[in-house]
């Protein structure tokens, strides 16, 4: 069963955007510039949903 946490290979900050491209088997750039286009259009706070993930998923083990 998979789960969801912060890549230790593929971080760039904390993991979370490597973590969920692992988690969904995409590569990593694909959730990155998906990241950069919602936080462009200003849909929601996506810094803040950020941060929540960073607190919230655990590190890999």
């Amino acid at each position: 069963m998979k789960k969801l946490t912060k890549s230790a290979n593929d971080k760039m900050i904390s993991g979370v955007l490597g973590g969920v491209a692992e988690y969904f088997d995409v590569d990593s750039t694909f959730v990155r510039l998906a990241y950069v286009l919602f936080s462009i259009l200003g849909s929601g706070s996506p810094f803040l949903v950020y941060i929540l993930l960073a607190i919230i998923i655990p590190d890999a083990e």
